[in-house]
Formats: C-alpha cells, structure tokens, sequence
C-alpha cells in the first residue's frame, strides 16, 4: 500500500504533498480560482504519475532482462471531457510516448511492449478502479 498526505500551505490556496522524504505541490493556475500557479494542476499530476511510472517500470525492465537502456523520453498527453466544474469532467483518454534508444543500438519496441504489459500505474488506470471516500 501506497499512502501520501496533502496539507493546505499557509497563505496560499496549494497543498503541499508528502510521500516519505519527498514532497510536491498541488495548485492551480495562476489566477484560476485562487490559484497562484505554485505547482501542479490535478491533470498535471496524474500525467506526471502515468508518465513517471513507465519510465521507472522501463528502466526496471531492461534490468531485468539484462539490456542496457540509454536515454529515455515519456510523454503523455490527457484528453478531458465534460464541462469543467460539473460531475461529468474527467479524463477520458491519455495517449502516452514512450521512446528509448539502447545502448548496444538494438531496436527497444519490445522492450516499450514488454514494459508496456506490465505498468502498474498504466494498467490501473486503464482498467479503472474506484477511489472510495473516507
């Protein structure tokens, strides 16, 4: 289990998030409903967690299978719909680029494939979960 703590930062409307020793901090943009544009935005943020994580789980994989991986790139892009504001916002697609080079100068599509199966972040979020309340 994975648990992180947000706390409201005194004097501005942006939270402070904590996981371990490691912090980040949640706002919204500057002059957006109070916000200061003191960190990242909800989007931003699941983005960065989608993002953050294959990369991770990339690298984890071409240790495991003993490759060397060179330099690597994620983008990830998030596609809301609804009106903001309204139950009905939310993100309904994310498109996600990976691209890695490897060392010995072999092609890395099976290594994005392989990566690709076993994401933790990216898999739950594709499949969906529910986030109870309390």
């Amino acid at each position: 289990m994975t648990t992180i703590t947000y706390h409201s930062i005194d004097g501005t409307e942006a939270a402070l998030g904590v996981a371990g020793g490691h912090s980040v901090i949640a706002d919204r943009p500057e002059g957006k409903t109070g916000g200061q544009g003191l960190g990242f935005n909800g989007g931003e943020l699941l983005a960065l967690a989608i993002g953050g994580c294959f990369a991770n789980d990339l690298r984890a994989m071409a240790h495991q299978l003993g490759r060397k991986l060179g330099r690597l790139s994620v983008t990830v892009a998030l596609e809301f719909g609804g009106e903001p504001g309204t139950p009905a916002r939310r993100v309904v697609s994310a498109r996600m680029t990976p691209t890695c080079e490897m060392l010995d100068g072999s092609d890395p599509a099976d290594l994005i494939e392989q990566t690709s199966r076993v994401s933790v972040i990216r898999n739950s979020v594709q499949a969906g979960f529910p986030v109870a309340m309390g």
